[in-house]
């Protein structure tokens, strides 16, 4: 357990400077692009745009779901995925890519796949602040089930970051981490109730339920879209995402420990 008290240790004397570098990271990402950092917006609304005429307009005939406009049902559980996949597959490649950078500086290695999601994290609540306005106009405005969020992104950037963990050391261990990840990634994507519903209490739903991206979807649309305390209602699953977060935080800081002295010799 001492690896993880070093791992903490670390960002918590760190924590202002992985923010100063988020914010750069943010903004030499979007350096060369003439809209800057609209592409945080508009990428991610071009890729709802498919996903909605394909499986909302094209499957579904746009029918809504318990009330809710498909799109807005998309847009909500959606949002949440892309900083999840976004901000694990960069994490996953951080280190190999970012250790020659701060190998000679006293910069601890374990902040690498932190400031590099806390710039994702930064799209993402930009995303959702516009994802809430969007609703508005269709009636359906913020209320007290929103502070919700408010327990939801920290969990969702807490899974991210403690994946990333894990992940980041494993590719530099081993070069096919990042391939894996992709995979995995997608398979998690489509196991998830983001594009479609799977019928309530069946084997499909309990099967999908273990797959994290599950409670994090349906708890942000409880937070957004519906009426209800989804964490208190489903408490033994947000438990169980929560266990499996401090696994892959306690299993990647004892990784990330023991093999950090020899990354220049993978690298």
């Amino acid at each position: 357990m001492n690896a993880v008290f070093t791992v903490i240790k670390e960002h918590v004397k760190n924590f202002y400077l992985i923010q100063r570098l988020a914010m750069f990271q943010l903004k030499i990402s979007n350096h060369d692009n003439y809209l800057g950092l609209a592409w945080e917006i508009i990428n991610p609304m071009l890729q709802i745009f498919v996903y909605w005429f394909a499986f909302g307009f094209g499957i579904r005939q746009n029918a809504p779901i318990d009330g809710v406009p498909f799109i807005l049902y998309l847009l909500v559980g959606i949002s949440m995925w892309f900083f999840v996949n976004q901000g694990v597959l960069e994490g996953t490649k951080s280190i190999s890519t970012k250790f020659n950078q701060v190998a000679k500086m006293n910069f601890p290695l374990s902040a690498i796949p932190a400031y590099i999601l806390t710039s994702k994290f930064y799209s993402h609540l930009i995303l959702v602040l516009a994802i809430v306005l969007i609703c508005i106009p269709t009636g359906i405005l913020p209320s007290i089930y929103i502070l919700q969020l408010f327990i939801y992104m920290p969990l969702v950037y807490a899974f991210a970051f403690s994946v990333s963990m894990f992940t980041s050391t494993l590719g530099v261990l081993i070069r096919d981490t990042q391939m894996a990840m992709q995979a995995i990634l997608r398979m998690l994507f489509y196991m998830s109730p983001i594009l479609w519903i799977p019928e309530k209490g069946s084997i499909i739903e309990l099967i999908m339920k273990l797959n994290p991206v599950f409670f994090f979807a349906e708890g942000y649309r409880a937070a957004i879209l519906y009426d209800n305390w989804y964490i208190i209602d489903h408490w033994q699953l947000a438990l169980y995402n929560i266990c499996v977060t401090a696994l892959f935080f306690v299993v990647g800081s004892i990784l990330h420990v023991k093999f950090r002295q020899r990354f220049a010799d993978f690298i």
